[in-house]
């Protein structure tokens, strides 16, 4: 009597097109070519790429071309009690069997620091190899002594060409009628993830037509985590854009992070900081229009309150660009730390007793406004630092007027 829940059905179209063979296997080539290096008894390695790129097939594959054992579970499912189980099965096999166990874990960047803390002794002494697979950085995700025990390999998306080529095999592997425009269509949609794409053209029957597909795609996911390395490395390439002064780049940027939802404040306040830090007195008026996109979106919200920020995007990204004042900041900073405790000149203290203008508060003080030009002769730094120059205004913007005025007061001193 066969069980109630057996399930008869076939694998999903993507498990059936897993690749057999190295020499089936599509993409990654530098990795490929490493993988197809290695010896009979391979390093435990970390297989680093996004969604659909090939991790699994890749782990799998390098078991079979060094005949070790293939276990595989995931770390969203299993725990310390599954490790455990997993390296005593290894143990058995290695002393009964003489083969030893390639342990596959799938998003191993889920185990905590303890968990993974776990398998190091039984890399050490031979009794598994680990390929660990993880969407995310593993310089932030893997901890220190498992990553040291690890070769890392980094995989990127399939490109639309690779995923088409997929798309292809399966279609005439499956006897799908498939018009070339819809597996350009599927391909698009999937991103470079190779799984997305095979199940997208199952979903499509036995008949894949542009019209079906469109039926079937809904809008995109983006690939972005608010609190991850997308996140990180794309509002970097949103600031760089704008600070090389690409305000095409910069909007494709800024969409990318408002279109996957991306709090729309947090945009703002690094356009504050991009305006202060990357325009600054190149022009004064940046940080009014970033400060002012801020209060925009945080009146209107969103979805209109893509407008102001593209508007201070597009702006700032055009503006003359100064990190004069910066760089200023951080070289007083640097004699503040020098001279942590140096005493506040007398002349430029306030005398607001007896005693205090009797110690000499104030002595020497020249008003400004008295002075010819509101230039004063005295200094207002304690004798180590005095002279010493930080803000060296450059040549564009508004920021060659500041060099002008502050040429004018040398020749008045």
């Amino acid at each position: 009597m066969s069980d109630l829940f057996e399930s008869t059905a076939p694998a999903p179209l993507a498990d059936r097109m897993r690749p057999q063979r190295l020499e089936e296997y599509v993409g990654q080539k530098e990795v490929v070519k490493a993988v197809s290096k290695l010896a009979d008894r391979p390093p435990s390695m970390i297989l680093w790429g996004p969604p659909g790129c090939g991790k699994t097939t890749l782990a799998r594959l390098v078991a079979q071309k060094t005949s070790l054992h293939f276990q595989q579970f995931s770390a969203v499912t299993s725990g310390v009690k599954e490790v455990k189980e997993a390296i005593e099965q290894a143990r058995w096999r290695r002393a009964s069997e003489k083969k030893g166990t390639l342990l596959f874990v799938d998003e191993i960047h889920r185990f905590n620091r303890a968990q993974q803390d776990a398998f190091l002794p039984h890399i050490e002494d031979g009794t598994v190899v680990l390929i660990g697979a993880t969407t995310e950085n593993p310089s932030f995700e893997v901890n220190a002594p498992l990553l040291s025990r690890c070769r890392v390999f980094t995989l990127t998306p399939l490109t639309q060409e690779e995923v088409q080529g997929i798309l292809a095999r399966a279609a005439e592997r499956e006897k799908v009628k498939a018009e070339p425009e819809a597996l350009d269509a599927i391909a698009n949609l999937a991103g470079g993830d190779a799984r997305t794409a095979l199940n997208l053209l199952e979903m499509c029957g036995k008949q894949a037509t542009v019209k079906v597909v469109q039926g079937l795609a809904q809008k995109r996911v983006l690939l972005y985590d608010k609190d991850r390395e997308q996140h990180f490395d794309t509002v970097s390439a949103f600031i760089k854009s704008m600070r090389g002064s690409d305000p095409d780049a910069a909007l494709y940027w800024l969409a990318r992070m408002l279109e996957a939802g991306e709090d729309p404040l947090f945009v703002a306040r690094r356009l504050v900081i991009f305006a202060s830090e990357d325009v600054g007195n190149a022009d004064p008026r940046g940080i009014m229009v970033a400060v002012a996109a801020k209060e925009s979106v945080h009146f209107v919200g969103m979805p209109e309150g893509f407008y102001p920020l593209a508007q201070a995007t597009v702006y700032l990204a055009t503006a003359p660009k100064s990190n004069a004042s910066g760089v200023a900041y951080q070289a007083a900073k640097g004699d503040v730390e020098k001279f942590p405790n140096e005493p506040v000149p007398l002349h430029l203290r306030n005398a607001v007793t007896g005693l205090m203008k009797a110690s000499g508060y104030g002595k020497g003080y020249e008003y400004a406004h008295d002075q010819p030009g509101a230039v004063v002769r005295h200094g207002h730094r304690p004798p180590n630092v005095e002279g010493r120059a930080y803000y060296v205004p450059s040549d564009r913007g508004y920021e060659a007027t500041i060099k002008k005025l502050m040429e004018e007061r040398k020749k008045r001193l």
